[in-house]
Formats: structure tokens, sequence, C-alpha cells
């Protein structure tokens, strides 16, 4: 489940080993969303949030939301 959508499965991404850069992280969960099929608008929600704080921040967002290795 997700936190924007409980009837949608949440995303596996691996961050572990990623260099930490917030744009390198965000090019995985992409990647992830469009495997699970994210519509775009989704995607852009995400982005939105996931981009309206610090880099603890986005962390956060993505846990929420994909299940991360």
């Amino acid at each position: 489940m997700n936190e924007t959508n409980p009837n949608l499965p949440r995303p596996r991404v691996k961050l572990l080993g990623s260099d930490g850069n917030a744009f390198a992280i965000l090019g995985r969960v992409k990647r992830a969303a469009t495997q699970a099929g994210w519509t775009a608008e989704r995607w852009q929600a995400f982005q939105a949030e996931a981009t309206a704080g610090d880099y603890d921040h986005l962390l956060g967002t993505v846990m929420r939301n994909f299940d991360v290795e």
C-alpha cells in the first residue's frame, strides 16, 4: 500500500549502495515507479512532495511511498 492511494502496491527500490545524491535517489525511485505503473500525474505529485523540503524530507517521503531495500 502507499500513502496516496492505499489500493496501489508500494514499488520496491534499492537505495543501498547509491551515492546519497538526491538526484540519484529520485532517478532510482522514478524507475521503480514507472515499472510499477505509476501515472505521470502520480509521479508529479510524489516528486512535488519529495522535493518540498530538505534531504531528510526527501528520504522520509520515499520511505512512506516505496519499499526501500
